[in-house]
């Protein structure tokens, strides 16, 4: 007796073998049929005659209609241009991306107050909230969260801290529910409410978590895609890296290690992410290399800031390094001596940065000339 699936490869066999079309139609992956395009059917039909002349095109399958007959022998002149012209796009597109970036973390909705511990919150200092940033960091370690959802959960809070006060014993509250949202919106398999309960020693329950968790909602009006220095790190990485081969890897933990620690700072709210990114590449490439111009005409080309605009982000990063600021945080800081990070968090800097190195020539005859 001739089974189902047989039946419907037997028709669809005729149907080749009498010049007729397949007809195509949406199927869901476990109703594919189980055989190749080259047997349509049980048996291949042999050929009548062996003469080229009386031969006949071979008839194309459903798949190989979409497939383009490939030259093999090219003129390298026309492989070239078209690569240039990939290459072109690739870049268009990517700064399109970048200036739509640029303009969506100046958006008011997107953007902490920069005083608002002195305007808004009485209980909540700047050494408590960075005590709670370094928490976040080992939280995120120990539940290997994404770097990104570090970010996001810092951005939540100095938001969410902008609009509305609260108490001293509801500050640990709030970053946890903060990267229960981020973890949610970043990661694919996010900790559960329990085991962010759990890591405040069950300091508060799945309801206060959940609670707290939608007045952070509703505060922010549930605008939780903005872009975080990690975003634009991605884009400033590959252009410093490109005089950077030799040390890449150890460059791109270097300016991650630059970046959270600028987390812990309350005073680098006030400059934009995409300026606290550049001047992560600016001080990571003067510590690695302290003799040569950390800052070049191509990375003022594609970030947009010159060695000036970056000065006292990167003075403050540099203080941050050195532990003359927030020296008694230590996550971060232990985090990068390991092993796995390249012990980036140990390599030696100047105690200062010349000014030298914020004077760059090529500004003045490029771009400064009247």
């Amino acid at each position: 007796m001739e089974t189902r699936a047989a039946a419907k490869r037997r028709a669809m066999a005729a149907n080749l073998t009498e010049n007729q079309p397949l007809k195509r139609k949406r199927v869901v992956l476990g109703e594919l049929p189980n055989f190749t395009t080259e047997n349509l059917s049980p048996q291949k039909p042999k050929p009548k005659s062996k003469s080229l002349n009386n031969a006949k095109p071979k008839k194309a399958s459903v798949i190989d209609k979409n497939i383009k007959p490939v030259k093999v022998k090219e003129e390298k002149e026309n492989v070239l241009v078209d690569e240039d012209d990939e290459l072109n796009n690739v870049d268009i597109v990517a700064s399109d991306i970048y200036m739509y970036l640029r303009k969506m973390e100046l958006e008011k909705n997107r953007r902490p107050r920069v005083d608002y511990l002195e305007r808004i919150q009485r209980d909540v200092t700047a050494n408590m909230r960075g005590i709670l940033v370094d928490w976040l960091v080992e939280v995120a370690e120990e539940y290997k969260l994404l770097s990104d959802t570090l970010y996001l959960s810092i951005s939540y809070i100095d938001r969410y801290l902008s609009m509305n006060r609260i108490t001293k014993p509801y500050l640990q509250l709030l970053g946890v529910s903060a990267m229960l949202i981020a973890a949610k919106y970043e990661e694919i398999n996010p900790p559960h409410v329990e085991e962010f309960c759990f890591i405040t020693d069950n300091t508060y329950n799945k309801s206060e978590v959940v609670e707290m968790e939608a007045e952070i909602l509703k505060s922010l009006n549930f605008e939780m895609g903005s872009p975080t220095i990690k975003t634009f790190l991605r884009r400033f990485n590959d252009i410093a890296c490109e005089d950077q081969k030799g040390q890449k890897l150890q460059f791109e933990f270097l300016c991650y290690y630059l970046a959270e620690l600028s987390l812990l700072e309350y005073a680098c709210l006030k400059f934009l992410p995409s300026l606290v990114a550049a001047a992560v590449i600016f001080l990571a490439r003067f510590i690695l290399s302290p003799k040569l111009n950390p800052w070049t005409l191509t990375l003022y080309d594609r970030t947009g800031y010159d060695s000036l605009q970056l000065k006292d982000s990167v003075l403050i990063l540099h203080d941050l390094y050195l532990g003359r600021r927030g020296a008694s945080f230590q996550a971060i800081r232990e985090k990068y001596k390991q092993h796995k990070f390249k012990y980036v968090a140990n390599l030696p800097s100047p105690p200062q940065i010349p000014d030298s190195s914020f004077e760059d020539e090529f500004y003045e005859e490029n771009f400064y000339d009247d």
